[in-house]
This record gives C-alpha cells, structure tokens and sequence, in this order.
C-alpha cells in the first residue's frame, strides 16, 4: 500500500502519495486537513520568543527525496498511518538522519482508527525499519531533556488531546539504538499535537490546554536545532 506522508522542515513542506483512503479530508491528502494553518501558528509562537526569523507564511511543497530537504535541521511527519517508502525515500531519511537531521512524527492513531487495522502503528512501524533495520521505539518520560529545552514539561499523563481516547504515547528513537546517544526521533503516538496549534486562534480548545501544545511543539524546535 502506499501511504501518506507529510514531511516539513522549519519552513518547508515535503509529501508523497497517499493511498486508498488517504483522501478523507474533503477528498484531500490527509495530511492537508490542518496545512497550513497549525504551521504557521507555530512558527508565529517562534517569531515572539527567538530570533529565528522563521517563515510564517509561505511553505514551499517539495518530494522526501528532494535533496533540498539536507537544507534543513528539523523535518516534521504527519498522519504515518496513511504512509509509505519508495526506497529512493527511504534512503533519504536514512540519510537525513545519519547527517544530524532531527525528525518530529505527529498526529496517528490507536486500533481502529478510520478502518485501520493498526491504528497506523503497524505502517510507521514497518516503514521505519525500511529507514533504520533494527530501529528501537523507546518509550518516554518527562525526565527527558527534550521536554525542558525551552519550556518546562513537567508530566506527561494529562497531556492535552483534540478528541482522541487514552492517553498520549511518547516514544523516542535513538541512534544507534542507545539512550545514551543522540535522539533522532521524537513520535507523538494517540494524540494529534498540531491539532491546537491549528484551532489556537479558533477558541475550540482552553487556552492553558494550547499553551501546553505550544510548549511541547517549541521544546522539539529548540531541541531539535541544539542536538
């Protein structure tokens, strides 16, 4: 199956093809159902607390395996379950990562979601060893330094969510698949983070509860950009 993918560094927005059923969203790629709204929101909050100058409004669409995308420290992934490799892109992500990129993956689901049998665990799972064989999901804390880089995160247990069930799953991939090195990946897994940076000017969701997504999107940057 292929499936969707929608990959954005700091002003950047990358995809691939969606699949059979990826097109949910008004008929859309999946991954459009929040574009570019939630980004631009994000990097608004970037322009008012650094001196980054980030793009707040124009995101430029290129392919995974446009090597453009090398330009970049941070590369954002959203809607896995709809996602799939060539294995042109796979080695591109392969490769980001081994040169230093750092990667954010948001916004998929538990069992069942949308008829998927997995939950769009199942899918990033099985890409992700196409990207890194061997690849090690390890869950994650509020201990971590990625959640007191700029903000601080003190739990995670009642982490705000737009309309999922359970709790939020933090995961972290490392390299060489040792905590003791680099974090490569941060994978917000039942939950969809973006979704108030979306609505954070719509009045849909408590304030304080946006402010916590803010926080969280923020730390990834500032991690990101330092490690």
């Amino acid at each position: 199956m292929i499936h969707l993918c929608e990959l954005e560094a700091v002003g950047r927005h990358i995809i691939a093809t969606s699949c059979p059923g990826g097109y949910w969203s008004g008929g859309r790629p999946s991954w459009v159902h929040g574009y570019p709204i939630a980004e631009e929101n994000l990097m608004r909050i970037m322009t008012d607390i650094s001196y980054l100058s980030p793009h707040t409004d124009l995101f430029n669409v290129i392919a995974l395996d446009d090597p453009e995308l090398f330009k970049y420290p941070i590369a954002y992934i959203i809607e896995v379950g709809w996602w799939t490799l060539t294995d042109r892109e796979a080695d591109a992500l392969r490769a980001y990562i081994q040169k230093g990129g750092f990667v954010i993956v948001d916004d998929f689901k538990t069992l069942g979601w949308r008829g998927n049998g997995t939950g769009g665990w199942g899918p990033f799972e099985a890409n992700m060893k196409r990207v890194l064989p061997g690849v090690r999901f390890f869950e994650m804390d509020a201990s971590h330094p990625i959640f007191h880089s700029f903000f601080e995160v003190s739990t995670l247990d009642n982490f705000p969510q737009a309309y999922n069930s359970g709790r939020p799953v933090f995961r972290g991939v490392y390299e060489d698949n040792d905590p003791r090195k680099r974090l490569v990946m941060i994978v917000n897994y039942n939950t969809d983070i973006s979704q108030y940076w979306e609505w954070s000017g719509r009045g849909l969701r408590p304030v304080d509860d946006t402010n916590e997504a803010y926080k969280i999107g923020v730390n990834y940057l500032i991690y990101g950009m330092t490690h």
